[in-house]
């Protein structure tokens, strides 16, 4: 039986982001935050121009109300939703930036860093020393053992918080798909909290009910985007669920999509250097690459997303 916490958090959060969104498009809209697509991407996105974007505001109001309301019960959604806001944060700077400048680029990339690193760092001391989570890491596929790694556990815990961050970012690249696959992520940290007896369930439950409650306008074709303030939002619940819950080596299980996303730009970008010129795929992240090859926005979403729910069910196994 399923216990009210792994529930309402969910409807909680649908509701309100059913609601916020239409009411927030047109308000985008007229204060002209709308998408800027690159000139040198894909010629089939120049259509999307216009669209509103910053849609992952919404989703962080839901979520921040869900989560609200379990905290003083559920101590340990603190750090989570910590680090989802402040991460949102950067990225509706890094939006409100690219509106006003009326390009693709926002802040700058070490701005953009710093901000990231310090945002990981107040992270680490709100886990450890506000909940006394230690950062031993829970290893796959051995029945729940937990090794401790001393004092490398601090840099790896910045290593995975910015490079998680950073490839749920690349995700969000087509319409619905970021919110697709990371309902399923959520989903997974919902049963993974249950199993593991971790009391951060609700805000998994509140992002997957948000996220539901953003994809019916999210969808293709997608009448408003998430922007950096969700994408990277999203990236910063992921990484900070992981952490709670001692999984950040799952997230190279259940975050199979994420992973591809951001190695496949990594890939390009090394081996174009390498080779003065060549490519491996016909265009990165990866998504991009299958429209390339043909593929529908519904396909690759609708692929990805079967991709994560078996990877999700491995993850599972592994606990």
């Amino acid at each position: 039986m399923l216990e009210s916490y792994m529930i309402i958090p969910a409807l909680i959060a649908f509701a309100i982001c059913a609601v916020v969104e239409p009411i927030l498009i047109p308000v985008l809209r007229n204060l002209k935050m709308s998408q800027t697509e690159r000139t040198y991407g894909m010629e089939s996105h120049l259509k999307k121009a216009g669209t509103p974007t910053m849609g992952g505001a919404a989703i962080l109001i839901a979520v921040t109300v869900a989560a609200v309301i379990y905290i003083p019960a559920f101590r340990h959604i603190g750090p989570v939703l910590f680090l989802t806001l402040a991460f949102g944060l950067i990225g509706f700077i890094d939006d409100y930036l690219k509106v006003v400048k009326h390009n693709s680029d926002g802040l700058i990339a070490w701005q953009k860093l710093l901000l990231e690193c310090a945002v990981t760092l107040v992270f680490c001391l709100y886990m450890v020393l506000g909940t006394g989570t230690s950062l031993a890491l829970r290893i796959p596929f051995t029945g729940g053992k937990i090794v401790d790694i001393g004092i490398l556990a601090y840099p790896l815990l910045f290593f995975a918080v910015l490079g998680t961050v950073n490839a749920v970012n690349f995700t969000d690249g087509l319409d619905g798909l970021s919110t697709s696959v990371t309902i399923v992520v959520a989903v997974f940290f919902v049963i993974a909290s249950a199993l593991i007896g971790s009391d951060t369930a609700p805000i998994a439950s509140a992002v997957a009910g948000a996220l539901m409650g953003f994809l019916m306008y999210n969808a293709y074709p997608a009448r408003i985007f998430m922007g950096d303030t969700g994408s990277l939002a999203l990236g910063g619940f992921v990484a900070g669920m992981a952490y709670m819950l001692q999984m950040p080596l799952f997230i190279l299980i259940f975050g199979i999509i994420y992973l591809a996303e951001i190695l496949s730009v990594m890939i390009q970008v090394t081996y174009f250097k390498a080779t003065h010129g060549k490519r491996i795929f016909k265009m990165t992240p990866i998504h991009h690459h299958f429209e390339k090859c043909g593929w529908s926005e519904t396909r690759i979403v609708a692929v990805f997303m079967v991709i994560t729910i078996l990877a999700s069910m491995v993850a599972l196994l592994a606990i």
